[in-house]
């Protein structure tokens, strides 16, 4: 999958879930659980011990169609193990130089954490397709309105403070698309497979 096609997808399905698991086999039925309900493209963050065997283990065990990416990562060494195991887009809590311009040279959308015009514009710079409002909780959707002020071609995605309550409030107010943990990945496969289609049909409902 291209780059271009890596940030149609996240933007047209309006939700990437962040996958934590205490281990592989957790984060694993996380992962699937979200993929049945709907929600197809997964944020595997390096929180989860061997997160790398998760990203080629979801390779072989989901469906063509899943979008798996890498979250939580901090460096271009991280950034490099994911991409090389099949992460098609990176994530971070923060922004990183080096990290941006390993993403630019292997053409993968890298999302960084961001929350000030200055964090922004400086990720910009360096290429940044889409900026992580991290967390989204500190603001409210109506921020998301105000960047798009002086910066109204700028790709926003909150993670932190996004459910299926407010999500159409986000989406609304200018969101690319939003990140989805705990509100989320939480619970029973069952009770991720509902959540997931909740947010999949406030998100569509919200667009219309």
């Amino acid at each position: 999958m291209s780059k271009i096609e890596t940030l149609s997808k996240i933007k047209e399905l309006g939700i990437v879930a962040v996958i934590r698991g205490k281990d592989v086999e957790e984060a694993l039925g996380f992962s699937k659980a979200c993929v049945e309900g709907g929600v197809d493209v997964l944020e595997i963050t390096f929180t989860v011990p061997r997160a790398e065997e998760v990203l080629k283990r979801l390779q072989d065990e989901l469906p063509e169609t899943a979008l798996i990416g890498a979250g939580t990562v901090l460096d271009p060494v991280t950034a490099r193990i994911a991409i090389m195991n099949g992460a098609k887009f990176i994530v971070s809590p923060s922004f990183d130089k080096e990290v941006a311009m390993l993403c630019n040279l292997y053409q993968v959308p890298y999302m960084p954490g961001c929350m000030t015009p200055t964090e922004i514009t400086e990720a910009l710079k360096y290429g940044v397709d889409v900026i992580k409002i991290f967390p989204g909780s500190a603001f409210g959707p109506k921020y998301f309105k105000a960047i798009h002020g002086p910066l109204p071609h700028v790709n926003l995605m909150p993670t932190g403070g996004v459910d299926a309550d407010n999500v159409a409030e986000w989406i609304a107010n200018g969101a690319y698309a939003v990140g989805a943990g705990s509100s989320l990945v939480k619970g029973t496969s069952e009770e991720i497979i509902e959540k997931a289609k909740t947010f999949v049909k406030n998100i569509k409902e919200a667009r219309k």
